[in-house]
């Protein structure tokens, strides 16, 4: 089979870089940069999908980012493994209950882990329909 890496069938916004062992495509050239530096660094598939995701927090911060979903199809290690990091946001989140969890705490939070896939409005819960 030849490849050929400028016959592009299909229209597209990926970017793909190619090394001799392996290439990355993602929305923004930098982001596959990335993704490839992390396999030349002795990364493997995911370590470069993490790093080139990092790169379009900066890129793309509008599009891509913490507390974002993530599905893969990832064979490592002679497996095969499915990932559906999808979802809403906990409905039952409180300040109650991150007061149980964390001291200190007397307030939601704006910055942290706790509110990253939470919508906070002055300091209310946003709770998502359906």
């Amino acid at each position: 089979m030849n490849f050929d890496p400028n016959y592009v069938p299909y229209p597209s916004i990926r970017y793909p870089v190619y090394a001799r062992e392996g290439m990355v495509a993602a929305s923004s050239p930098q982001a596959s940069l990335a993704g490839l530096e992390a396999l030349r660094q002795g990364g493997n598939a995911v370590d470069a999908a993490v790093a080139a995701a990092a790169a379009l927090t900066v890129t793309e911060p509008a599009s891509n980012g913490i507390g974002s979903d993530a599905f893969a199809i990832v064979w490592t290690d002679g497996k095969l493994y499915g990932l559906n990091a999808s979802g809403k946001a906990p409905a039952n989140i409180s300040i109650e209950k991150l007061k149980e969890a964390q001291s200190g705490i007397s307030k939601m939070p704006f910055y942290g882990w706790a509110p990253t896939i939470v919508k906070l409005r002055q300091g209310a819960v946003y709770r998502p329909s359906g």
